[in-house]
Parts: C-alpha cells; sequence; structure tokens
C-alpha cells in the first residue's frame, strides 16, 4: 500500500517530489483525490526492484528490436527493396515516433485497461507485427507490420515501463530509471547481433520470426510484473483525456520543448551509422557492431549517468549530458573519414546519449509531483511522436542532397536541434535552482 504524507499548507519535506502545480490549476481542475492524499511516498525498494527487473524486459524488447532496425534497413536497402532508400527510411521513423502515440491518452488507458492489459495488448501487436512482416513482398507491407503494426504495440510498453519505476522510488529514483531503462540499450546490443547472424545464416524472414519470438517471451514477462506503486487515482493529475493545465507550469512547458526538439536529432546515428559504414566502403559486420556497441554504451551510460543524477543533480546531470550528445556530432561525426574515427564518435554517442534517456524522465516528478506524473509523462513522450517520425527521414533528405551522399549534412542536422534541445534543459535547470553552483 502506498504511504501517504499527510496533506497540509507547508512544503512537501522532499524537492524532489514537490507538487509544483496545486496552486496553479482552476476550480474546475481540482485533483480528485483528498487533501489528506497529496503526497506520495514511495518505498525507494523491495517489490520495487522486481518493477525495475520486468521494466528493463519490456524496453530490451521493443527498444532493441527498434535500435536494430539499421541492420535490416541496411539488408533491405542492399538486397530486396534496392534504390528505396528514402521510403525504408520512413519505416524506422514511423515505428519509434508511434512508440509514444498513446501518450496524451496515458492515463485514461491506465484507468481503463491497466498496466496489465496495456502490456499484453503490446505483448500481441509487437510479437504479430514482426512474424507478419517475415511474409512480406512489398515495402508496403514492411512498413505497416515493421512500422505502424509494432509502434503501436510499443506504445502500450513504452510508458508503463517508464513510469513504473518513477512510482516506486524517490532517493534512488536515477539509479532504478536508469536500470530499467539500460534494457534498452542492452536490447540493441544483443538484438542487432542476433539478426546479423540470422540474416547471414537462415536469411532475413527467419530472422524476424527469431525476433518476435523474443520479443513474445520478454514482454510476457513484463507482462505479468510490471505494476504501478498504489491507486492509479494517486497519479492522475487533473483527470481528464488531454490534461492541458500541465502547461501552466511554465518548468512543464520547457521541458515540453526539450524533449520535442531533442527528439528530431537523437535517433539519426543510430538508425544512419550502418549505412555510413557502408558508404566507407567497411565490412558490414562494422555497421552492425557499430550499432551493437553504441547501443552497450548506451545502456552502461544510462545506469551511471542516472546514479550521478542521484548524486550530483538531474537537472545538472540532464544539460550537460544532452549538450555533450549534441557537440559530439557536431565536432566528432561531420570528421569521420576511417573505421577509427567513426568507432570514436558511436562510443562517446552512446554514452552522452543513454544520459539523455536515461535523465530525461527522472526529473518529471521534480517538476509535477508525483500525483501527476501519469499525465506528464503521457504529455512529454508525446513530444516524442515528431521528432522520431520526421528527425531521421530530414537527414536522409539531407544527406542525398549531394553526389555521392554526405553524411556530413546528417551530423550537421543531428548535432544542430541536439544542442538547441539542450538549451531548454539548461532553462529549466536555471528556473528549478537559479544561476547557483549547486545540486539540482
Amino acid at each position: 500500500m502506498a504511504s501517504i504524507v499527510s496533506g497540509n499548507n507547508d512544503p512537501p519535506t522532499s524537492e524532489k517530489d514537490q507538487p509544483s502545480l496545486s496552486r496553479d490549476i482552476s476550480d474546475a481542475e481540482k485533483l480528485s483525490i483528498s487533501s489528506d492524499e497529496a503526497y506520495i511516498t514511495p518505498p525507494d525498494g523491495g517489490r520495487g526492484w522486481l518493477v525495475v527487473i520486468a521494466c528493463f524486459m519490456g524496453l530490451f524488447s521493443i527498444f532493441g528490436y527498434n535500435y536494430s532496425w539499421g541492420v535490416f534497413l541496411n539488408h533491405y536497402k542492399t538486397n530486396v527493396y534496392i534504390n528505396q532508400m528514402s521510403t525504408l527510411s520512413w519505416v524506422g521513423s514511423i515505428c519509434v515516433s508511434l512508440f509514444f502515440i498513446t501518450g496524451p491518452f496515458n492515463q485514461l488507458l491506465n484507468e481503463k485497461m491497466g498496466f496489465k492489459y496495456m502490456l499484453a495488448t503490446g505483448t500481441v501487436l509487437c510479437s504479430a507485427a514482426l512474424i507478419l512482416a517475415s511474409f512480406a513482398t512489398q515495402v508496403w507491407h514492411v512498413f505497416l507490420t515493421q512500422g505502424v503494426m509494432f509502434g503501436l504495440g510499443a506504445s502500450f510498453v513504452s510508458l508503463p515501463c517508464i513510469g513504473a519505476p518513477q512510482q516506486w522510488f524517490s532517493e534512488r529514483r536515477g539509479l532504478a530509471i536508469g536500470l530499467a531503462m539500460s534494457g534498452s540499450g542492452i536490447g540493441g546490443l544483443c538484438v542487432a547481433n542476433i539478426s546479423m547472424a540470422a540474416i547471414e545464416h537462415v536469411g532475413y524472414r527467419w530472422a524476424l520470426r527469431i525476433d518476435g519470438i523474443i520479443v513474445f517471451v520478454l514482454l510476457s514477462f513484463a507482462t505479468c510484473f510490471v505494476r504501478p506503486f498504489g491507486d492509479v487515482k494517486k497519479t492522475g493529475g487533473g483527470r481528464k483525456i488531454f490534461n492541458w493545465y500541465l502547461f501552466k507550469n511554465p518548468m512543464f512547458t520547457v521541458m515540453f520543448m526539450h524533449g520535442l526538439i531533442t527528439t528530431f536529432g537523437y535517433m539519426t546515428p543510430f538508425f544512419l551509422l550502418p549505412s555510413h559504414a557502408n558508404a566507407l566502403g567497411l565490412d558490414p559486420w562494422v555497421g552492425t557492431n557499430l550499432s551493437a556497441i553504441m547501443s552497450a554504451v548506451n545502456a552502461v551510460a544510462r545506469v551511471f549517468t542516472g546514479y550521478m543524477g542521484d548524486k550530483l543533480g538531474r537537472f545538472n546531470s540532464l544539460f550537460i549530458c544532452t549538450f555533450l550528445c549534441g557537440l559530439m556530432c557536431l565536432v566528432l561525426w561531420i570528421n569521420v573519414h576511417n573505421e577509427a574515427t567513426l568507432w570514436v564518435f558511436a562510443i562517446l554517442y552512446g554514452f552522452f546519449g543513454g544520459g539523455y534517456i536515461a535523465l530525461f524522465p527522472t526529473v518529471q516528478p521534480q517538476i509535477v509531483g508525483l500525483e501527476h506524473i501519469g499525465p506528464a509523462i503521457g504529455l512529454l513522450y508525446a513530444t516524442n511522436i515528431f521528432g522520431y517520425m520526421f528527425g531521421t527521414p530530414i537527414a536522409s533528405v539531407l544527406i542525398n542532397l549531394s553526389n555521392p551522399p554526405s553524411y556530413v549534412n546528417g551530423a550537421i542536422w543531428a548535432g544542430c536541434t541536439i544542442v538547441a534541445g539542450s538549451l531548454f534543459a539548461g532553462w529549466v535547470r536555471v528556473m528549478k535552482g537559479g544561476w547557483t553552483l549547486a545540486k539540482i
């Protein structure tokens, strides 16, 4: 059972979970929870660690496949759907953008379905998408299965698996979220190599079926054990389908812009580095392992930077990691001309990119309070839809403006968007703690 700190006029004892929206909403938008249920105190352990493991499995499944999309993309454009790179690049973008399509309806789905049935729906859709994709004969078949169907299924998995650790932890929130979200990076490492090996030995159709089986098993585990902390009504915010009252909080609005802009560039290296390696004439395994190693570094970084956020300040760490993530594109990726420099970029980008992904959710309870976290997660992750959908296709168009294609253009696009997004993270940090050098 959730332990509740009695609501009164005094500020919460911990600034981490301060509900900063209470004074900003109108009478019509008052919370449905009673005054003695104002603040939720997470247990910071116990069953929460099982929830973290189950969330790890869920994110391993959906992001592991998504980060390995570059392997299938490279195989498709070279051997299956030749000279259709521009069309194929939309498949991965549509897929990852749909990961968060249920965002605005997140709290409603939580109440009507619960985490259990949301995850069960995602399990069926994601597994079926990969199995059906193995029978595709046209690009539009791939688009509907590996793109639309898998993305929709993943949307029922992503938000429960990202949101649950936030509810079960407070002092160790950064570490818990980092561990859970490291599943996506480790998934990319494992699934990319499994997919590449399967493509070479049994063909890409069986590679898709093998991935489908892996996804089914791991998501079934997540379905059994991912649960919210306490009553979902206590994290329901304004109790509406679209909780626009959240934008009355200036910090939430700035954080919304941070997520919106950063995602236009974030996935570009993950999707395009295998093709860049191919353009440099490197061994096909280099492209595969670039994605895999970047995902592995990404996973380690999520744990390390999550812990770092707990110790040095989550707002400080979010700004630093996001800014350096974009800087790596502008300093290193535009100067990649051989295998060595490509590896250096992949490792450093994977590290700082992992920090951005791990830290973005850790600051959300500090901005809106746990009692608003359900709708806040939904709206903040809805920002990913536009960036992930259009970011990589825009980069692909820029790359193909010249002949031969110039990946410098893609690097500039990714770097500029991420750096611009990081400035909003810096703005939030200043709004939270001012210009003083402190743990914020």
